[in-house]
């Protein structure tokens, strides 16, 4: 059983050594583990840092190109160097090292294909009373969205099956925490939580500028999510509530038409019948869109059996 551990990073020349040396040389059930740094466009020592520590796979990238492509970089680094489990972190060190024993476990034992890290946030002391509100705030919606019980859903630290991996696709370009929990549940994945600690901060976090930006990213990106993955469920009810105030305003109408001041309510009905056309048209958009998705299911399947079959084959030139 290898375990392959993935860090991506952007200029941590000062953080990484400590990330490195922190990391588990064994666990219990593991026969393998390795490291891949993903370099996301670095302009300091980053990758000179990691090859003196002993790191033996590096994905560079010539520009910066954001969290997510690293995130899938690593996975296909990983993929292609054999691993059965895959682990993110974070080059900050902001994740125990030595808990990740505690995310590989659920896959050892067969009881879940995904693993998500759940920090203590209300006693992380360098998150403000704001963050750590709208961490807890973003994680319900999330588990409403998702119909999930992850409880920390803006968490990088986690373990991936091969399984899970060979299935993942990140589409936005910002990051990957949000979207996978949402396509992982409508692929059938097994998310399960375990609780983790923080090490102090040895940065301020890079990821966003500041956290207006952070929560309108995070809200496009879960709802275009869940139009991806949930298109028949967010068309319907959009329909749905069209026609409802469509069938509002008709009664009104009726109600005073019944009164004999039908006259002078004809804007109800003129309101009403848009309203009913436009639910009847989304209706409709929701039927295709769902007809689109199940297209969609048929394409991943296709790409799942192409990546496990170019996996086979190197794994067999490796032998």
């Amino acid at each position: 059983m290898k375990l392959v551990i993935q860090i991506p990073c952007f200029n941590e020349e000062d953080s990484l050594p400590i990330t490195l040396a922190d990391l588990p040389k064994h666990i219990d059930g593991i026969d393998e583990i390795e490291v891949v740094i993903i370099d996301d466009g670095s302009t300091d020592r980053t990758v000179d840092v990691a090859i003196k520590s002993g790191v033996k796979h590096i994905v560079q990238y010539g520009a910066n190109k954001g969290l997510a492509k690293a995130f899938v970089a690593g996975i296909n680094k990983s993929l292609d160097i054999g691993a059965d489990i895959i682990v993110n972190t974070d080059a900050d060190n902001q994740y125990c090292a030595k808990d990740i024993e505690l995310l590989v476990r659920p896959i050892l034992e067969g009881k879940a294909d995904i693993v998500i890290g759940t920090r203590p946030v209300s006693k992380i002391k360098y998150f403000s009373p704001l963050k750590k509100f709208l961490q807890k705030l973003g994680s319900l919606v999330m588990r409403l969205l998702s119909s999930t019980k992850v409880q920390d859903a803006p968490s990088g630290f986690r373990a991936f099956s091969r399984n899970a991996a060979i299935q993942l696709n990140v589409f936005d370009n910002y990051s990957y925490t949000l979207e996978t929990i949402i396509q992982a549940k409508a692929k059938g994945l097994n998310i399960e939580c375990v609780d983790i600690n923080v090490n102090p901060e040895l940065r301020k976090s890079r990821l966003f500028k500041n956290m207006f930006v952070y929560i309108i990213r995070s809200i496009f990106t879960m709802i275009r999510m869940f139009i991806i993955y949930r298109p028949f469920r967010f068309f319907a009810v959009c329909g749905i509530l069209f026609l409802l105030i469509g069938i509002g305003l008709s009664g009104r109408f009726i109600y005073f038409y019944m009164l004999g001041f039908g006259k002078g309510h004809v804007q109800s009905l003129i309101f009403a019948a848009v309203f009913l056309l436009t639910g009847v048209q989304i209706g409709l958009i929701a039927v295709l869109a769902d007809l689109i998705s199940i297209n969609r299911k048929l394409l991943e399947d296709i790409q799942r059996r192409i990546k496990l079959d170019g996996l086979q084959k190197n794994s067999d030139g490796l032998k």
